[in-house]
């Protein structure tokens, strides 16, 4: 088995007409799976974070201003998501879920959330559609466990785990490396344990002889115990918000990539999704899917190399 960690509330958000953000894609991503013939005991259901438990991570004054949607009008455009009850509920179960994925992880060797990735959360303040930063948290929960001394957060998503960086500096149990467009959000960056800014147009090849690279340095440098990896597919040529060129192939092999080094290295590995802003939601599904296929999961496991 490998465990799903998925709750409806992670699509369950109403938003303005033509918003940005694809909210339906986490329903749709765990209805391929099922009509695949996933077992529905591989499904996890996550819980909402209790906000009051989260101020040894960020902010108290921040969490008070967020939950109550007392947070400026300019803060919650920075965001960009409207203030809502719901957005908080959902924010603290996609979080939640990612703890609880990096905790099944530990005990299964491998697990995805289907959500998470919300790497530009700060301390202090959200960003680019992110609140509470769901990475740095899991990272946290992977620490407490016996025998996790040094966690990877390999953050392949199109924009800089710039949150995360920032989050993380000064603790060297946990190390941050990041593949991300070069000239793409966030226009400021933070640094990374270590950064990969790759050109708008990057493919296949050079992108994956980057991410092998990367990894590689990552683990016999750092020698981590465990990982987290964000598996944005807005690296795909046909997003509309991520200018590098890879196909939905290229999304294939960097996932199998990523699953297959951790377990040569006997590394367990929490993934979640990251991003991707087709608005297709059925190619934007496709593309996902990849990287449940590359971990062995479902009828498309069978199809691809």
């Amino acid at each position: 088995m490998i465990p799903l960690v998925f709750h409806p509330i992670y699509s369950q958000l109403a938003l303005p007409y033509r918003h940005r953000f694809p909210i339906e894609k986490y329903q749709a991503i765990r209805d391929a799976l099922q009509q695949q013939g996933v077992p529905d005991s591989w499904f996890f259901l996550p819980e909402a974070l209790d906000p009051r438990q989260l101020t040894h991570v960020f902010d108290a004054d921040y969490l008070q201003q967020l939950c109550s949607g007392s947070l400026d009008v300019k803060a919650m455009r920075r965001i960009g998501f409207p203030w809502s009850q719901q957005l908080i509920r959902r924010t603290l179960t996609a979080a939640g879920g990612t703890v609880l994925t990096a905790q099944l992880a530990l005990q299964y060797g491998k697990a995805i959330n289907l959500t998470g990735g919300y790497h530009h959360a700060f301390a202090d303040f959200g960003s680019g559609f992110c609140m509470l930063n769901d990475l740095y948290l899991a990272a946290l929960a992977m620490l407490s466990a016996p025998g996790i001394d040094r966690v990877l957060v390999f953050d392949c998503d199109v924009h800089q785990g710039d949150g995360t960086a920032k989050l993380a500096q000064g603790d060297n149990r946990i190390v941050t490396v990041s593949l991300h467009g070069e000239k793409n959000f966030p226009h400021r960056k933070q640094l990374s344990d270590m950064d990969f800014p790759l050109p708008k147009g990057t493919e296949d090849k050079a992108y994956l002889d980057t991410l092998d690279t990367a990894l590689t340095l990552a683990i016999n440098l750092y020698r981590p115990d465990a990982v987290i990896y964000d598996a944005g597919v807005d690296v795909h040529i046909d997003d509309d918000l991520g200018h590098l060129h890879l196909s939905t192939q290229g999304v294939y092999q960097r996932d199998k990539l990523v699953f297959d080094t951790c377990a040569d290295k006997s590394l367990p590995i929490a993934a979640v999704i990251g991003g991707g802003y087709q608005r297709d939601i059925a190619a934007l599904t496709q593309v996902h899917l990849q990287l449940f296929s590359a971990a062995g999961i479902g009828s498309l496991s069978s199809r691809l190399p």
